[in-house]
């Protein structure tokens, strides 16, 4: 079994469910967004929403991802940096009490955390406030922590550090570890363009995106944003929604049909795709099983509130791939 290495922002989201999105366009936020906001802007939220009770779970992009590996049977890491306070105890436990091997750096800076709005649809806006997450700096990056890995796995919100990715993605390829990335955000994708594109085709071996982020990324349409895409990386995955998704590699091209959900929260819908797909991918099974799994992962998730499962839903999810397993021989 292939082991798997994320690293991104170690937040803890905190998820408020909205009534309407009257408040998103009172705080002029884009509906479906990821925003880097500042204590003053967080506080700010939190006074108008004041009425509304939260949910605490460890989140983050790829810290979601390697987290739905593990709980799937899978080996994985995580690089992150939090802060040296409650909120950062409560992550490193988290990682451990779910199988993650962490490698969390520590700050004097506050852990940082994530106001995950969440609408009526079920659609996330997400409001950020990176704090300890945002000082994780490349002399803290060593090439040993990626040797005992296969796979490495970049969230797309921390490719606004360009200096750090970069140099993370040259260590994984000297020690021989596939390259993968969830570009995340469509707005992040838009102010990377250039940097993303340039990383991508000359270390990225596997690329996730929703038609959003496929759409910043090439201008085009899905189909012909998984082609576009394609032609730069081993494996593209581009998932459209409630229409599912498109996986291509060389010749190979599935389209994979999404699992009936009760949506009720989109938060770690794609993350938990890509726990599906690299942790298939880990277990050696074809493309399009490895598909049909992130559908299966994340279609489940979006019937709970925020990114985590219970042990009876994950226990489900694994019976679930066996069955997969057994019909695909």
């Amino acid at each position: 079994m292939k082991k798997i290495l994320g690293i991104g922002n170690a937040l803890t989201d905190i998820i408020l469910q909205l009534d309407d999105d009257l408040v998103l366009q009172t705080l002029n936020l884009p509906k479906g967004s990821m925003q880097l906001v500042d204590e003053t802007k967080q506080a700010e939220i939190s006074r108008l929403l004041k009425n509304k009770k939260p949910a605490m779970v460890t989140g983050g992009s790829a810290s979601n991802t390697v987290n739905g590996i593990t709980r799937l049977g899978g080996k994985a890491g995580f690089i992150g940096k939090t802060g040296k306070d409650e909120v950062g105890d409560f992550y490193v436990a988290d990682s451990l009490a779910n199988g993650i091997e962490p490698y969390h750096i520590k700050s004097n800076t506050p852990s940082g955390q994530c106001l995950v709005l969440v609408s009526a649809d079920g659609e996330r806006t997400m409001c950020t406030f990176l704090g300890a997450a945002s000082e994780l700096n490349v002399c803290e990056l060593q090439r040993s922590l990626f040797e005992k890995y296969d796979i490495f796995h970049i969230e797309g919100y921390l490719v606004q550090n360009h200096d750090l990715i970069r140099t993370a993605v040259r260590l994984a390829k000297q020690a021989g570890l596939l390259v993968s990335i969830d570009l995340a955000s469509y707005n992040v994708v838009t102010e990377n363009l250039d940097f993303l594109k340039e990383i991508v085709r000359d270390y990225v071996d596997i690329v996730f995106a929703n038609e959003e982020e496929a759409r910043a990324f090439t201008g085009k349409e899905p189909r012909e944003a998984l082609d576009e895409i394609a032609s730069m990386v081993e494996i593209a995955v581009v998932k459209i929604g409630k229409e599912g998704s498109y996986i291509k590699s060389g010749d190979e091209f599935y389209r994979i049909q999404v699992r009936d959900s009760n949506c009720v929260d989109t938060t770690g819908a794609g993350d938990l795709y890509a726990a599906g797909f690299l942790f298939g991918l880990a277990q050696g099974f074809p493309l399009d099983l490895c598909g049909k799994i992130g559908s299966l992962v994340s279609g489940s998730v979006v019937e709970v509130i925020g990114a985590k499962m219970n042990e009876e839903v994950w226990n489900n999810i694994r019976e679930e791939i066996e069955k997969m397993k057994e019909s695909a021989k």
